[in-house]
């Protein structure tokens, strides 16, 4: 309920008017305040007229009343209570007591009106803030344009430094140049060789079944024929000429058909037919004839004819100057009269053109196509 009711005689006893918050009513009581009357005098009972002696009547709770009370400051510690009942946290220190309007006025007061330090506690408060243990090192608190001209200056590397990196990048540089250099001698020249001379072997064999190629004296660079080593599986065309750019960079086999060092065609009588060929890159078709042994297949693949030779004898190592291995009958190469020989010729060790390689052949068979493919050639 939260209607006003008069105090009730049952539940507080004697009590005294007085002692509820009631003026005092005077002895002989005047007339016209509602609740006086004769023989009422100060500190006399109401109900009764005895005098009361003694501490002032608290009443007990009032179980209907609802409104809110206050309750004595030693039942929680002296501290303030929330409004669930539960004691509230002591206010940090510095915090300024009252509502928020005056935590709000003391703010603006230490702060200034945009944040800012002001007045003389404000002052003292940022060197508070800038003595203490959380206070910024010296190199984080700001400096001068010269402090920091000073500090960029020496931060700088200096000339070694610049020197020892711009070495560096160099020395990087060129390793990754020699890398790409390496892989396009090693891997792309032969990717590319071996289509050329793939290209080419079609291309006469396909002159050779519509009757277009004809025997006789070919240009440098034109393939006649077509060379074949079962043992390491080697299919190569056979052009005229020894040149790097138009034959042997091609991926084909060069006949020495050109100034002095001219040699026999297959189908002469007697004579030695030389060839030259890579031995590394560019197609490398001669990389392992050193693994040929005595009596190993060589044939040579023509128009009209297949000419099948047997390996008789190598010289593992020779000066490049050494013509002497071309010539009818080579010396060196075990064969002491005239025939009919061939010579192939490549560079040694591996990887350089430093020496040469030579592995002779004696011809032990000309068949006509005609009659099919030599046995050799027969899987």
């Amino acid at each position: 309920m939260t209607a006003l009711r008069p105090e009730r005689e049952d539940s507080y006893g004697a009590a005294s008017y007085e002692s509820f918050g009631g003026d005092h009513y005077a002895g002989g009581g005047a007339a016209g305040g509602a609740g006086s009357g004769p023989g009422f005098g100060p500190g006399a009972d109401p109900y009764t007229g005895a005098p009361y002696t003694g501490e002032p009547y608290r009443p007990p709770a009032d179980d209907e009343t609802v409104a809110l009370r206050i309750p004595p400051a030693s039942a929680f510690g002296g501290g303030p209570i929330s409004a669930s009942g539960v004691p509230a946290a002591p206010a940090a220190p510095g915090t300024p007591a009252g509502g928020r309007a005056a935590r709000r006025k003391a703010a603006k007061g230490r702060h200034g009106r945009h944040g800012g330090h002001g007045g003389q506690g404000g002052q003292g408060e940022v060197a508070e803030a800038l003595d203490g243990p959380d206070a910024p090192s010296q190199d984080e608190r700001p400096v001068s344009r010269v402090e920091a001209r000073r500090r960029q200056k020496a931060r700088k590397p200096s000339a070694a430094v610049v020197a020892s990196r711009a070495v560096g990048e160099v020395f990087i540089t060129t390793g990754v140049l020699m890398l790409l250099f390496v892989t396009y001698q090693l891997w792309w020249t032969n990717v590319r060789a071996h289509a050329q001379a793939d290209k080419e072997a079609s291309s006469l064999q396909d002159d050779w079944a519509s009757g277009k190629g004809a025997p006789g004296v070919f240009s440098p660079g034109q393939g006649f024929a077509i060379l074949h080593i079962p043992k390491l599986d080697v299919v190569v065309p056979i052009a005229e000429g020894v040149s790097n750019k138009k034959v042997l960079d091609k991926g084909m086999v060069g006949h020495y058909g050109e100034g002095p060092l001219t040699t026999a065609m297959p189908e002469a009588k007697t004579g030695n037919f030389g060839l030259a060929g890579h031995r590394n890159t560019h197609g490398e078709p001669f990389r392992y004839i050193n693994r040929l042994q005595a009596g190993d297949d060589i044939v040579v693949e023509t128009q009209d004819e297949y000419f099948v030779y047997k390996m008789a004898s190598s010289l593992p190592v020779t000066a490049p100057s050494n013509t002497s291995v071309l010539d009818p009958v080579p010396p060196g190469s075990g064969f002491t009269g005239p025939g009919r020989y061939i010579t192939l010729t490549t560079c040694t060790p591996e990887f350089t053109s430093k020496y040469r390689l030579i592995v002779w052949g004696k011809m032990v068979e000309e068949r006509p196509r005609s009659k099919g493919k030599p046995d050799a050639l027969v899987e």
